[in-house]
C-alpha cells in the first residue's frame, strides 16, 4: 500500500503539471482577446453562391423561424439556395418547411437498424445534390433551432473573397438564443467567454478557429474533394476541424455576424448533450493524434498550430484529472480509516489538493468572473448586474460538476459513435430570448457607442 501511495502521489504530481501547462496556454491566449474587434477584411459585392443545409429531426416547434429567417436574408436571392433536411421525421417538420417555401430533402432509414443522426443526413444530402461543387462556391450549415443575422452571407462572402483563396472554412460567432435559468446561463457564460477570449484571440494569432457545429461555411470545392460529408462521429464538427487542420487548411473566425443557438434548460438534457459531445471529442482525439504529429513532421502545419490543436484535442483532460485526484484522495482516506495505511499521504489531503491546483482555481475565477463580464460588455454591451452574481456562481459550480462527470462518462463510452442523442427544442417565451428574430439584421450589428451604458435587455432588443 505504501508503494501504491507513492505511485499515486507521483501520478497526481505529473497530472497537475499537465494541468498547469494547459492553464498557462489558456491564460496567454486570453491576452489577445482584449483588443476591440474591428473588421480584418474589406467589404466586397455579393459574388459567392451559397448552398445552405439545415438538418432537422422532428423540429416542427422551431423550423418555421429559421425558414422565415433564410427567406429574408440581406443577400441576392439568386445567389443562395437552402434545403431543410428532414431526417426521419414523424411530425410536421417537412410540411411546415414546404408551406413556407423551403426546399425539403426527406431522409428515411434504409433498415430498422441503420444509424441515424446529423452526419448521416448531411452525407445523404450532398450525395443527392450531385454536382453541387459546380453550382455553389460555399456550403453553409445551420441547425434547425438557429436564428441568423441577416447580413451573414454578405459578411462571409466578403471575408472569403478577401482571403483570396487562402480560406477553406469560416466559422461565425456562436451566440445564444436563450440564457435564463441555471443551465442556460452557464452555456451563455461559456460561449461568451469562448467567442471573445479563445476564438477571436486565436484568430488574431493566425491560428485556426474551432468549428462549432453550426454557422460555418466550407468551400464547396474542398468539401467535394473530401468526398462530400465524411465526418461521421458524434462531434462531426470537431472531426472536420481536426482533419482539415491536419491537411494544412485554414479555418477563419468571423466575429462580426452571429448564429443564435438554443441552449438546454434542464440538467438532464444538458448532461446528455455534453456526454455526446465528450464521446465524440475523445473518439476524434484518439483517432487523429498520430495524424496530427505526422502533419507536423511533414510540415503541413506549423508548430504553433500543432501545439494549439493538440491542447484543444485534449482539452477535456482537466475535468478527468480533477475527478481522478478527488477520487484518489478519497480512496486514500478510506484506506486510512480501514487501517490499511498508517496515515494518509500528503497528496490526499484537501490542503495538498488546493496547493497542487491553486493555478486552476485562480484561472477558474479569472475566466468565469473577470473575463465573462469583460466579454459580455465588449461584445454584447451588457453591464455588470451584481444581483445576478450569486446565481451565476451557483450555475457555474453545478454545471461544472455536471460537465466534469459528462466528460468521464464520455471517455468510457467514446467507442460508441452510432447512437445520436437529439437535444429537444421548444418555443421559448419572448422574455427568455436574448435576440428578437424580427429585428435581427445588419443594422443591429454596430455596438453601442463607447460611452453609452445600456442593459443587456436593451441591447438584445436593439439587435
Amino acid at each position: 500500500m505504501e508503494v501504491l501511495s507513492q505511485i499515486l502521489e507521483t501520478l497526481m504530481a505529473i497530472l497537475s503539471g499537465w494541468l498547469v501547462l494547459m492553464l498557462v496556454y489558456q491564460l496567454v491566449i486570453t491576452f489577445f482577446g482584449y483588443k476591440r474587434n474591428t473588421k480584418d477584411y474589406q467589404d466586397h459585392a455579393p459574388l459567392m453562391r451559397f448552398l445552405v443545409l439545415v438538418p432537422a429531426h422532428n423540429e416542427e416547434a422551431v423550423i418555421g423561424d429559421i425558414v422565415q429567417n433564410l427567406n429574408e436574408m440581406d443577400y441576392p436571392r439568386e445567389l443562395y439556395d437552402f434545403y431543410i433536411l428532414a431526417d426521419n421525421c414523424t411530425d410536421r417538420t417537412a410540411e411546415i418547411a414546404r408551406g413556407l417555401g423551403a426546399k425539403v430533402l426527406e431522409s428515411h432509414k434504409d433498415s430498422p437498424d441503420a444509424p441515424t443522426g446529423k452526419p448521416i443526413v448531411l452525407q445523404k444530402a450532398l450525395n443527392t445534390l450531385e454536382g453541387y461543387q459546380n453550382h455553389y462556391d460555399l456550403v453553409m450549415f445551420f441547425d434547425a433551432d438557429n436564428l441568423i443575422d441577416k447580413n451573414m452571407f454578405a459578411e462571409v462572402n466578403s471575408q472569403y473573397l478577401d482571403a483570396n483563396g487562402q480560406a477553406d472554412i469560416i466559422q461565425c460567432y456562436l451566440g445564444c438564443k436563450n440564457k435564463k435559468g441555471i443551465v442556460a446561463m452557464f452555456y451563455y457564460m461559456t460561449y461568451t467567454i469562448t467567442n471573445r477570449f479563445f476564438q477571436y484571440a486565436k484568430s488574431r494569432l493566425g491560428l485556426n478557429s474551432v468549428i462549432g457545429g453550426t454557422g460555418f461555411a466550407v468551400s464547396a470545392e474542398y468539401l467535394h474533394r473530401r468526398g462530400g460529408w465524411t465526418a461521421m462521429s458524434l462531434t462531426e464538427d470537431f472531426e472536420l476541424q481536426i482533419e482539415s487542420t491536419c491537411e494544412g487548411k485554414r479555418i477563419l473566425w468571423n466575429h462580426n455576424v452571429r448564429i443564435y443557438d438554443e441552449k438546454p434548460t434542464a440538467f438532464r438534457a444538458s448532461f446528455r448533450q455534453r456526454t455526446r459531445w465528450a464521446q465524440g471529442h475523445w473518439f476524434v482525439a484518439f483517432k487523429n493524434t498520430g495524424k496530427l504529429f505526422r502533419a507536423l513532421f511533414q510540415r503541413k502545419i506549423r508548430f504553433p498550430e500543432f501545439f494549439s490543436t493538440f491542447l484543444y484535442m485534449y482539452s477535456l483532460t482537466p475535468y478527468v484529472i480533477l475527478m481522478f485526484q478527488l477520487a484518489a484522495g478519497a480512496l486514500m482516506q478510506v484506506c486510512v480509516w480501514l487501517g490499511w495505511l498508517p496515515a494518509a499521504p500528503t497528496s490526499a489531503s484537501p490542503q495538498s489538493w488546493l496547493t497542487m491546483n491553486w493555478p486552476s482555481i485562480l484561472l477558474f475565477f479569472y475566466s468565469f468572473v473577470f473575463l465573462f463580464y469583460l466579454a459580455d460588455w465588449m461584445d454584447n454591451r451588457c453591464r455588470i448586474e451584481w444581483k445576478k452574481f450569486v446565481p451565476m456562481l451557483i450555475s457555474v459550480f453545478l454545471n461544472t460538476v455536471l460537465a466534469g462527470w459528462a466528460q468521464v462518462v464520455g471517455l468510457f463510452k467514446h467507442r460508441q459513435q452510432n447512437q445520436w442523442v437529439k437535444t429537444e427544442h421548444k418555443i421559448h417565451d419572448k422574455d427568455d430570448m436574448t435576440v428578437s428574430f424580427d429585428v435581427a439584421g445588419p443594422e443591429g450589428q454596430e455596438p453601442a457607442a463607447e460611452d453609452e451604458s445600456v442593459s443587456c435587455e436593451e441591447n438584445a432588443a436593439a439587435r
